[in-house]
């Protein structure tokens, strides 16, 4: 999983390769119709629909003469849990911090459920 995970985000790093994502979740695309917006060749359009593909955010099929590129949506929620995870645990940290600051407030009585021993 962390190793899928990491081919993931890898092919995100890339803006471009972040905006054909943004634009395939409206819609499925040809390599043409993803390459029309940037100033690169088709190439390397392809070249970086193949980094999506190997990190399965996206896969490729045919009808009849296209091959559109489609949106794997369930790689989201591999990387959502992720996330979601560490989210948790920040905030559950900042709970803490909120409840030794209120309790080292002036006229408090120091007795908050869940502070720090």
């Amino acid at each position: 999983m962390e190793d899928r995970l990491s081919r993931v985000f890898a092919a995100l790093a890339d803006p471009l390769r972040r905006d054909m994502v943004a634009r395939l979740a409206t819609d499925d695309a040809t390599v043409n119709e993803l390459a029309e917006p940037y100033d690169v060749s088709l190439q390397a359009v392809s070249k970086h629909i193949k980094v999506l593909e190997d990190a399965g955010l996206v896969r490729r099929s045919r009808q009849a003469q296209r091959r559109p590129v489609h949106l794997e949506a369930e790689v989201f929620d591999l990387m959502t849990a992720w996330i979601e995870r560490y989210r948790r645990q920040v905030e559950q940290r900042y709970q803490r911090l909120d409840e030794l600051l209120a309790d080292e407030a002036p006229g408090s009585t120091g007795t908050s459920e869940g502070a720090a021993s």
